[in-house]
């Protein structure tokens, strides 16, 4: 039995649903079986199929060893409800499976199920801001400019000016960096960090780009106390005291410190069921609907810890605060009492770290729509949240070091640019205008050159040393139309 990893990207879920049961009509042992004084061929049981289908998930690296047999169960019930099997009579759909002795087959054609059609997507769905887009009303072609009369010698003086060939001037409007900017940039950059690790061409088709609130990420990496924990400032949002007290409780067993009523035998079992019906209780699971199809494709990745462990970093930082914060101590609870030895059994049934994942499984991560697999996703998901919560819920350095760096440049432009002139449309001024040339390195007999001729200067070299062919440095100044500020072009020419 071999079950291929189904990696990261869209549809993961449908497409683990059509791997599941390519194997299991494939795979799955079928022998002659009598009910009833009658014989029946190619059939199994509904005790051998859970056999064969437990052994086939918990060897599989896409669920993993902690897939229970009642987990199972329920995986066949949705086979026959689907048509993946039916029994011998060929009933289905409306049968309930149990595991039992019950005789069951497959239909002669079982149809995996088909991929949502979604419209193609662009390949750069991620576009970051940019920073000096015009505004509108402000087209190049509007801008008047002085007309510049010249006479041949001067022409031919401009035009001989070896500086290559120099650009036109246009205007530039570098736009104020508000704060609507910064959030864009928290948001594009981490949901563009997200899919390198997932290596998709777009995000599109496993998370709502349009429902990613760049003001959640911002807060969960800011807000936080030193234990790492999301601080709200709707305190209305926060857990209510006696679940906080509870959870504190059973954390701490058998030091409960703010414990103010007597302890009796199973009282740690009541505390654990309050806990359980709150977070039971939950109009949305603590992932969000809309993040299901992200986590889910996140755990493609497992079989990378690292980089599985960055991109739930990621995802997590897309929940809201109060979200964040729930799961945070939600899950800190959870492996506090599985690594208590100290604590009393809380079921008969169960281990504690089974009945840990089986019990929050659901209010962490769930489908919106009914999807056929979600027990058994969430099941996996929990219980590597579990074993690396402490990594996973902490901010991603690397990406909250990349984006404030990118920020801070971003910063330091917009103070140069606001201390430099507003207006970049410059006038080039070249060799035959006032204010045009500096010459550099002249010969001794070069004469009083100024830098920038005054009025009633000349801005030409004395005639006796301009006849002679002297290789020149020029410095080609273009004047600033509204503020008279310069910057400067090197360049070098034989006079």
């Amino acid at each position: 039995m071999e079950h291929r990893i189904v990696g990261p990207g869209p549809y993961r879920a449908t497409r683990l649903w059509n791997e599941t049961v390519e194997l299991f009509r494939t795979k799955m042992p079928l022998r002659k079986h009598r009910c009833r004084f009658k014989s029946y061929e190619h059939c199994f049981t509904a005790a051998e199929a859970v056999d064969w289908l437990h052994e086939l998930l918990r060897r599989s690296q896409n669920f993993g060893p902690e897939v229970t047999r009642k987990q199972t169960v329920q995986l066949l019930k949705k086979f026959l409800k689907n048509h993946v099997i039916e029994d011998i009579k060929g009933k289905w759909g409306q049968e309930d499976f149990e595991d039992n002795r019950h005789l069951y087959r497959f239909p002669p054609s079982s149809p995996l199920r088909p991929y949502p059609k979604r419209p193609p997507y662009q390949k750069d769905v991620i576009k970051f801001p940019e920073w000096n887009d015009p505004l509108p009303g402000t087209s190049q072609e509007n801008i008047p400019v002085r007309p510049v009369v010249m006479n041949s010698e001067m022409w031919y003086k401009r035009h001989s000016i070896a500086i290559g060939e120099v650009p036109a001037c246009r205007l530039v409007h570098r736009r104020q960096l508000t704060e609507a900017n910064v959030e864009e940039i928290w948001k594009t950059m981490t949901l563009s960090y997200l899919q390198k690790i997932l290596g998709l061409d777009s995000l599109e088709e496993v998370l709502d780009v349009n429902l990613v609130n760049s003001k959640f990420i911002i807060h969960n990496v800011y807000s936080v106390s030193k234990q790492g924990v999301v601080i709200l400032d709707d305190k209305s949002k926060e857990l209510p005291h006696w679940v906080l007290s509870a959870m504190k409780c059973l954390a701490n067993w058998p030091n409960c410190s703010d414990l103010k009523q007597p302890m009796y035998l199973g009282f740690e079992k009541d505390v654990f069921k309050t806990i359980a019906d709150y977070y039971g209780h939950l109009k949305e699971p603590l992932l969000t609907f809309h993040l299901f199809d992200a986590f889910v494709s996140v755990l493609g990745l497992l079989q990378k810890e690292k980089m599985a462990i960055e991109a739930f970093q990621i995802c997590c930082l897309l929940l809201p605060p109060e979200n964040r914060r729930k799961l945070q101590l939600l899950m800190r609870m959870m492996a506090r009492i599985c690594l208590n030895k100290e604590m009393p059994p809380l079921c008969d049934g169960f281990g504690t770290r089974t009945l840990m994942v089986q019990t929050f499984s659901h209010c962490i991560l769930c489908s919106k729509d009914e999807v056929d697999l979600d027990d058994l996703l969430a099941a996996r998901l929990v219980t590597f949240l579990m074993d690396n919560y402490q990594d996973i819920l902490k901010v991603p350095l690397a990406l909250q070091t990349s984006i404030e760096e990118r920020v801070a440049h971003l910063r330091r432009v917009q103070e140069v640019d606001q201390k430099r002139s507003c207006c970049d449309l410059c006038q080039r001024v070249f060799w035959g205008f006032p204010g045009g040339t500096v010459v550099e390195s002249l010969p001794a007999d070069a004469g009083d050159v100024g830098l920038c001729p005054g009025p009633g200067r000349s801005h030409m070299p004395w005639s006796g040393w301009a006849r002679e062919p002297w290789p020149l440095n020029l410095h080609v100044r273009s004047l600033c139309s509204a503020t008279g500020e310069a910057t400067t072009v090197r360049g070098r020419c034989n006079v």
